[in-house]
């Protein structure tokens, strides 16, 4: 009888695990249909092939090298084990033995969090849209997801140094979210901005996206897949005190959203006098963003209000960032990496658990790490292919120059 009840509740966590993942799989749909909507329509077909393509690259090298340098023994807890490809999985024996604490496969496990490592990337991906080579791209892909990524993720949830050091981070505020939005940051620096995004005499010149309704699809595919990247991390559903914590996550997280995308609406209103369609659409991602890093603990309230902060933040850093000449189509350095920033540190408004050094550390030594490593490799490919496309090539458009077709051919125009 103990076997029966032990096999199901793993056959039904494994289950949930699968259907999580699969939900922040579908996140990739929606960063793509909200990038092909912030970008002209010269650039769309490019933007859609660097998302089918990322996707591939992500679960290929975490399949490789990835899994296992994140999750391996480890050298030490700052020196991740270098390991190759994924090894099979578990024998009942090994469950029965392991009492309760083998409770999904490993297999689930391993397509949980390369869902995670392809949603990194896919928030570089629209930060140096329209300007940057495809290959020199999915070249960094291949870095980013089968090393950068996982050596940070080790660090804290492969049991490493920052884990050690208290460093609380339930879905990634930091790990996933704030990690692609550094590697995006490295790569725009270098990268430079669009011609005409930026005036000789600091004008700053709006350019419109080609699809509003692709825009808002793309927002609503990532909040429905956010249940999934946040519920999963609960990482069981068996017993009752799994299942209502999995059922406040999906609360916490819903409200959250909301709170960011009024959040950032009222805050457009009060500046500009006008509804942002754009910056509430960034508001629910910066809402989901914020909650990410502790959507267990917080109440009802807390998690809208969190959410809202997260929404007026990110209304304010992208008009930053455009100050500064950050040049980032779609705001994701802006609703995943500032407001990230805030995500981990309003674990402490929640989680007992939590310190101020913990956090503060956790997000230094991301930054530190994954920007000077991502500088590096960006480098190194500006030196050997290049990373920008020439000023033709943008000018014609890179569906044009990189793909060598158009989305809208009946009615593109070259801007």
């Amino acid at each position: 009888m103990e076997q029966q009840v032990t096999e199901l509740a793993y056959a039904l966590d494994t289950f949930y695990f699968l259907v999580s993942g699969a939900l922040v799989m579908w996140m990739a749909a929606g960063f793509t249909m909200l990038e092909a909507g912030m970008v002209r329509t010269k650039s769309v077909a490019e933007i859609l092939t660097k998302n089918i393509a990322l996707y591939s690259i992500a679960s290929i090298m975490y399949m490789i090298v990835g899994y296992n340098i994140m999750y391996g023994e480890g050298l030490s807890s700052i020196i991740p084990s270098i390991g190759a490809f994924i090894t099979g999985d578990n024998t009942v024996e090994e469950v029965m033995a392991s009492n309760g604490d083998i409770y999904y496969s490993d297999r689930s496990d391993f397509f949980f969090q390369v869902v995670f490592v392809a949603t990194a990337m896919s928030i570089i991906s629209g930060a140096v849209a329209e300007r940057m080579k495809l290959w020199a791209f999915l070249a960094f892909a291949v870095i980013m997801t089968g090393f950068i990524y996982p050596i940070q993720g080790f660090w804290t949830w492969g049991g490493g140094f920052l884990d050690e050091l208290g460093y609380l981070d339930f879905a990634g505020s930091g790990i996933v979210h704030f990690t692609g939005a550094v590697a995006a940051l490295a790569g725009v620096i270098l990268l430079g901005a669009r011609k005409g995004k930026y005036g000789p005499n600091g004008e700053i010149n709006a350019i419109p996206g080609s699809a509003m309704p692709l825009a808002t699809l793309g927002v609503l595919i990532l909040w429905l897949g956010w249940f999934g990247f946040n519920g999963g991390s609960e990482l069981k559903v068996s017993d009752i005190e799994s299942a209502n914590n999995v059922a406040a996550v999906f609360a916490n997280t819903n409200l959250a959203a909301a709170g960011g995308v009024m959040g950032a609406l009222i805050t457009t209103r009060l500046l500009f006098g006008k509804a942002d369609l754009t910056m509430a659409l960034n508001g629910a991602i910066a809402g989901l963003v914020a909650i990410t890093a502790e959507p267990l603990m917080p109440s009802p309230l807390l998690a809208a209000i969190i959410g809202a902060i997260g929404g007026v933040i990110v209304v304010f850093s992208i008009v930053g960032l455009d100050k500064l000449r950050i040049d980032d189509p779609v705001g994701a350095i802006s609703a995943h990496g500032t407001v990230g920033i805030f995500g981990v540190m309003a674990v402490l408004l929640s989680n007992p658990d939590a310190t101020v050094f913990g956090q503060v550390a956790g997000l230094a030594v991301i930054f530190a790490f994954v920007f000077i490593a991502s500088l590096i490799v960006w480098g190194i490919l500006k030196l050997v292919m290049g990373i920008r496309l020439s000023e033709e090539d943008e000018y014609i458009g890179a569906d044009i120059s990189e793909c060598g077709l158009e989305s809208y051919p009946e009615f593109s125009k070259k801007s």
